[in-house]
C-alpha cells in the first residue's frame, strides 16, 4: 500500500535503503527510486533519472544530491552506474513551456522509468505525486531524496546529467553563466538576460523570461 511520507517528519541524517527492503519483502523484486533535477531554472530541460540499486552492491556515501559537493556527485554517479540500473531521460524547454514544469517533470520520470532495462516492480517517486503512466506500483516520498537510497541515487544521476548539459549549452551561448548556475534565476543570470536577451533554450512560460519577450 503506497504511503505519503509528511515533510514534517524528522529527516535522517542519511538515507537508507529501508522503504526499499520492506517493499522487497512485500514482493516487489526489483524496487527503482525516481528524481528530477532542474525544476527551478529558467532555461533548459529538466532531467529525471530512475535506479535500481543492487541490495548486495550499495555504494557508500549515497545521498541527496543537495548535500554533496561536486566532485562527490560525480564519484558517485560513477559508482552507481558501475553496480545499478541506470536510465535518464529529459523533458524539453518546448514541453516544460507547452505542459507546465510540474507535468513536464512528470513525463521525464515517465521516461526515465520507461528506458530502465526491465519493468521494475515498485517505483519510489520524491515528491507527493506520482507520473500516471510507469506501468507498475508506486508510492510517493515527501522528501524522498533524503530518505531513500534509491531516490538519492536518482538525483545525483539526475542532478550531475543536467549540469552538463547546462555546461554545453553554456559554450554556446556565453554570458548568461549557466556553467556556474545551471540556468537558475541567479543575479547573474537575470542580468545577462536583461542584457542579451533571450534564447531558444530560456523557458518562456516562466515570468521573469516571459516579461523580457
Amino acid at each position: 500500500m503506497p504511503v505519503v511520507l509528511s515533510a514534517d517528519e524528522m529527516l535522517p541524517d542519511m538515507p537508507d535503503y529501508s522503504v526499499e527492503r520492506m517493499l522487497q519483502a512485500r514482493g516487489a523484486r526489483e524496487v527503482a527510486g525516481v528524481d528530477e533535477a532542474g525544476r527551478g531554472p529558467l532555461a533548459g530541460p529538466v532531467t529525471a533519472a530512475a535506479v535500481v540499486l543492487d541490495a548486495e552492491a550499495l555504494p557508500s556515501g549515497i545521498n541527496d544530491s543537495k548535500r554533496l559537493g561536486p566532485k562527490a556527485r560525480v564519484r558517485l554517479l560513477e559508482e552507481i552506474m558501475g553496480c545499478a540500473k541506470v536510465s535518464v531521460a529529459h523533458a524539453s524547454v518546448a514541453e516544460i513551456d507547452r505542459l507546465n514544469i510540474l507535468h513536464a517533470s512528470l513525463l521525464a520520470m515517465e521516461r526515465a522509468v520507461a528506458g530502465l532495462r526491465g519493468t521494475p516492480c515498485h517505483v519510489l517517486v520524491d515528491g507527493n505525486v506520482v507520473p500516471g503512466s510507469l506501468g507498475c506500483d508506486a508510492t510517493p516520498l515527501v522528501k524522498g531524496d533524503a530518505r531513500s537510497l534509491s531516490i538519492a541515487a536518482a538525483s545525483i544521476m539526475a542532478k550531475v546529467t543536467r549540469d552538463r548539459i547546462m555546461k554545453d549549452l553554456a559554450r554556446e551561448f556565453p554570458g548568461y553563466g549557466w556553467e556556474r548556475n545551471a540556468g537558475y534565476p541567479t543575479k547573474a543570470h537575470r542580468d545577462a538576460l536583461a542584457d542579451l536577451g533571450v534564447t531558444p533554450h530560456h523557458r518562456r512560460s516562466f515570468k521573469t523570461v516571459r516579461e523580457l519577450l
